[in-house]
């Protein structure tokens, strides 16, 4: 089952800043930690991150649901510039609730200048028939919370202007 979690927004900021900002900074700053999700500490083997077909490991501090380390894989699927990525997350090092992947998209349109309007939808892919409806309130209860609280981080570094850290 596919249960799919969508949230919109406003930027006040260039459409570069909005488009780039959430895949090319340093995902520390945007995964925080929110309730039973860890904060993300690091990335490695991160080589070309941001161009389609790229991948990163992504380690995590240790949380009620993660030992804390190497927790998942996160890949770039495609990227149009200043529209749209789409990017998949995988490889999950802990039990996720029967999900094998989560596929994203960060979608920009300009309005007018410095206002862009943000899509932001993530897909959940669940494997287990038994737990669709525990995924289903995952999804639509804490997963979605949990995007609106890494858009607002990605909204702080779009204004302050946070450096790329890839390419």
């Amino acid at each position: 089952m596919n249960t799919i979690v969508s949230i919109s927004s406003v930027f006040e900021s260039s459409l570069e800043r909005a488009f780039k900002t959430p895949l090319l900074c340093d995902v520390s700053k945007i995964h925080t930690g929110y309730g039973i999700m860890p904060r993300v500490t690091h990335c490695t083997d991160d080589e070309g991150w941001g161009k389609p077909g790229s991948s990163k490991k992504v380690h995590v501090g240790k949380s009620l649901t993660q030992k804390g380390g190497f927790a998942s894989v996160d890949r770039i699927l495609e990227r149009v510039e200043n529209q749209y990525w789409l990017f998949q997350v995988d490889q999950f090092q802990s039990w996720m609730l029967g999900f094998d992947r989560f596929t994203g998209k960060w979608q920009v349109t300009e309005l007018a200048p410095n206002k862009v309007l943000v899509d932001y939808q993530f897909t959940l892919h669940s494997t287990i028939p038994l737990l669709y409806p525990l995924n289903w309130l995952f999804a639509k209860f804490f997963w979605k919370n949990y995007m609106k609280h890494a858009m607002e981080n990605i909204r702080k570094m779009t204004y302050s202007h946070e450096p790329y850290l890839h390419s």
